[in-house]
């Protein structure tokens, strides 16, 4: 299947606009209008994006629901720091600053819940944050427990992080304390008996953010197998198209991941996890994050048609 050169949807991208140009907590940016939403589940496959896929680009929560609108996409695996920044968190510390612990630590829920009903009126479902640290060694429980509450206050079903059977460990009692799944990513690492063994085993809301591009390229297998045999335990997928053999990210439909298989896969067998584009490829000059996330999502359109 050939990925084709999509324009973007004028009434989609005014709309999208529109969606922002006059909420109370964004200046200058209102709610969406009722037949503007997006929508990007096609014959019941919620196709969603990493807003790592924008990191080219301004990269605030307001400026990633433009992105996210203009491409038509009406799910999302939000990084945390841009939920962080627009709850006030200090900007310019890493993970081990110490005032940006303070922060955390003391921090009110209710912009996060304000974001999560500026997302949700514009279309748009929090459905997983990204907060890779949770559960380091040496994270302080209390941080971890902010992470959680931030996730519940997000509306967000899952956090994901990397994987690491230690942390699964740590995490996994209080994941099914809080009802939220921790979704481990992998990159080239992955082999397909690794979800064999116990790391699933230490809590019922261990589960997996399959990225199926590095699969790809670091077993030359397909992901189909592993998908089939761990479906109930899978968060959601990552959607990228790699060569075998540690090759290179390219557009979908050029490289050896089998992107519309697995996305069949999931229509015939009426799977519900979403599939979340993560843009990795080289962004063409002429060209910029945005568009090319849209040519994503129309490729997924097409192979789930």
């Amino acid at each position: 299947m050939q990925t084709s050169d999509v324009a973007l949807s004028r009434r989609m991208f005014l709309g999208g606009a529109a969606a922002l140009a006059a909420s109370p907590l964004m200046p200058g940016i209102a709610a969406a209008a009722s037949d503007a939403r997006p929508s990007s589940n096609f014959h019941g496959v919620q196709i969603g994006v990493i807003t790592y896929s924008y990191r080219s680009l301004p990269s605030s929560a307001e400026d990633l629901l433009k992105y996210i609108l203009q491409g038509g996409i009406s799910s999302v695996e939000l990084m945390g720091d841009a939920a962080e920044r627009f709850a006030g968190a200090p900007m310019g510390q890493k993970g081990g600053g110490q005032s940006l612990l303070d922060w955390r630590l003391a921090a009110s829920m209710d912009r996060f819940k304000a974001l999560r009903k500026i997302y949700n009126d514009a279309g748009v479902n929090i459905h997983i944050v990204k907060f890779g640290e949770i559960g380091n060694p040496g994270m302080a429980d209390a941080q971890i427990e902010y992470y959680f509450a931030v996730a519940k206050a997000l509306g967000a079903k899952g956090i994901t992080r990397e994987l690491s059977e230690a942390a699964a460990q740590r995490l996994g009692p209080l994941a099914d304390k809080h009802q939220i799944v921790i979704g481990f990513h992998n990159h080239t690492q992955l082999t397909p008996t690794t979800y064999d063994g116990e790391i699933l085993t230490y809590g019922k809301h261990l589960g997996i953010n399959l990225d199926i591009g590095h699969y790809v390229a670091g077993t030359n297998q397909s992901p189909l197998p592993l998908i089939e045999k761990h479906c109930d335990r899978i968060l959601s997928l990552h959607l990228k198209d790699r060569k075998e053999n540690n090759g290179p990210n390219l557009p979908f439909g050029q490289g050896d991941t089998p992107v519309a298989e697995v996305l069949q896969y999931m229509k015939k067998n009426r799977l519900s996890f979403p599939a979340d584009i993560e843009l990795e490829y080289e962004v063409p000059k002429d060209s910029d994050a945005v568009r090319e996330v849209t040519k994503c999502v129309q490729f997924c359109k097409q192979a789930l048609a």
